[in-house]
């Protein structure tokens, strides 16, 4: 029967992807290689102009800035103590993009034009990607993970998880939980046949139904977990 290997993996979807961050795209990539381009050659440039005979010379810093030709700032390319970053902003100074190499993988933000992230993608230290999408509040409404053991995705409603489908070992699963986040039911296919399995609204398992080949099975349970009738 299906009965906490469900909650585990949805609990482990939620888990793992509140460590990621994300969405990209091609342009997105394009035009933030072109930002760190363009402020290294910039600097380049003018160190040259000021000292011709250093062609060939390395410059070192922990912080590039970029300004347009109002003095707003517009990029900024630096070191911190979790690695480095590189952030580019919009003409009213909000963070539009954010791009770093942390300690636990790299990651990449996108924000809307108040400054709330809208999109987030990152790769851990296991090589586990994972997407987030974000609401116009920030709140997080669909996540979508890549672990070693298959994908998962996970829909989320105003007060937590709702809806999760997931593959883990060629044994696709989904999962539908109540407002409380907890699963309400639960579908999957294993190796030897359909199960499903419902939960009360804590979270306990409390009836079962499986086929497996030419084997069909009923279970009932109470709150304390124990079995009040079963078939065959």
């Amino acid at each position: 029967m299906v009965t906490e290997t469900t909650e585990e993996r949805l609990e482990k979807l939620e888990r793992t992807t509140r460590r990621y961050r994300l969405v990209v795209t091609g342009m997105g990539i394009v035009v933030l290689a072109c930002a760190v381009i363009w402020v290294a050659t910039g600097t380049v440039g003018r160190a040259q102009a000021q000292n011709p005979g250093g062609a060939g010379k390395v410059i070192r810093a922990g912080k590039f800035i970029l300004e347009d030709e109002k003095g707003e700032l517009r990029a900024v390319l630096g070191m911190t103590d979790n690695g480095p970053t590189l952030s580019l902003y919009d003409e009213a100074g909000k963070s539009g993009v954010e791009l770093a190499v942390l300690k636990d993988g790299p990651k990449l933000a996108l924000h809307d034009e108040k400054g709330q992230t809208r999109a987030e993608l990152s790769i851990d230290d296991k090589a586990e990607s994972a997407l987030w999408l974000h609401d116009e509040n920030g709140k997080a409404r669909v996540s979508l993970v890549a672990f070693k053991e298959g994908p998962g995705l996970v829909l989320y409603g105003e007060n937590g998880p709702r809806a999760a489908l997931a593959l883990f070992k060629d044994w696709p699963q989904m999962s539908l939980c109540g407002m409380s986040g907890k699963p309400g039911a639960a579908l999957a296919v294993g190796k030897d046949g359909p199960e499903l399995t419902l939960y009360d609204e804590v979270g306990r398992t409390r009836a079962g139904l499986f086929v497996h080949k030419d084997n069909l099975g009923l279970a009932l349970w109470n709150e304390k977990g124990s079995t009040i009738w079963s078939a065959p």
